[in-house]
């Protein structure tokens, strides 16, 4: 199929970007890297008056740390994240996830911020963003707000974002040695929207856990911590047991989804099982 017809722009800087934004508001979409946008486009899901092109905007392409903070562009692209961007457990973590984010050809166009705006439940980077704790950088004509990415997320292709606003940096916290991660997800076949997700961040002193961040997605509206479990991690020493349990708190705070791919039983059994298996792979 065909998009329907709509009207071109590629600014070439960010302010000219915002002022297009400004005039068109909600006929408006922006594209970066497009792999979302442009075939619901097709189907005509989605039917944008106006196309405002970024990919020209020198500005926005960039990764770097800084502050304590990796700071990523709005144009830095999956692929970008296969190898290893910065040191310590962030460094390590990113390339597992980067994995399984979709196929190749997705990987190469589509960009981290791209996929936190469209917010699709299933998205291993919003499950990133809202389990450590990212800040999301929005600038429009009128200024720049920072949101924090519990608070970003509504619900299912739903954000805080206005529709004169874009995503210009998103920051993920720099983590220290002491902290350990891992990353489990199901989908039916490799580079398929995952059935249910999880991500394990522990900061552990001695054999004790200080700080946890326990994080579910693909089986929600949305991802989000999983506050019981992380209360039970706090002080333990994560042995099996504590793990189960931990799991198992995740599994019962859930809301889960039903459709054609799984029923909500059957992704809060894998979200369950997600947990533990990330959190083993935090320990390892």
């Amino acid at each position: 199929m065909k998009p329907a017809a709509f009207r071109y722009h590629a600014p070439q800087s960010l302010d000219e970007a915002l002022a297009l934004l400004a005039v068109h508001g909600d006929e408006g979409k922006l594209l970066a890297g497009g792999q979302s946008l442009v075939p619901a486009m097709n189907f005509r899901l989605a039917r944008p008056a106006v196309l405002i092109d970024i990919n020209r905007i020198a500005a926005l392409d960039f990764l770097r740390g800084k502050d304590g903070w990796l700071r990523i562009g709005a144009l830095t692209r999956h692929v970008a994240f296969e190898r290893q961007v910065t040191t310590g457990p962030l460094g390590d973590l990113l390339p597992r996830v980067a994995r399984d984010v979709a196929h190749l050809p997705i990987r190469v166009r589509g960009t981290f911020a791209g996929s936190l705006a469209h917010a699709d439940p299933a998205a291993e980077w919003s499950l990133i963003a809202a389990t450590l704790g990212a800040t999301i950088v929005a600038q429009s004509s009128a200024g720049e707000r920072v949101l924090a990415a519990d608070s970003f997320f509504r619900t299912a292709f739903t954000t805080a974002l206005r529709p004169d606003e874009l995503i210009t940096e998103v920051r993920l916290p720099l983590l220290g040695d002491a902290w350990r991660c891992g990353f489990m997800e199901f989908s039916r076949r490799k580079g398929d929207f995952a059935l249910a997700m999880a991500l394990a961040a522990l900061r552990v002193e001695g054999d004790l856990v200080v700080e946890a961040r326990i994080g579910v997605g693909g089986a929600e509206h949305r991802p989000r911590r999983m506050g019981a479990a992380e209360q039970i991690l706090l002080g333990a020493s994560p042995g099996p047991e504590v793990l189960v349990e931990a799991s198992a708190a995740a599994a019962a705070a859930l809301e889960p989804t039903s459709d054609i791919h799984a029923s909500a039983e059957y992704r809060r059994d894998l979200a369950q099982v997600m947990t533990r298996r990330a959190l083993e792979a935090a320990l390892a």
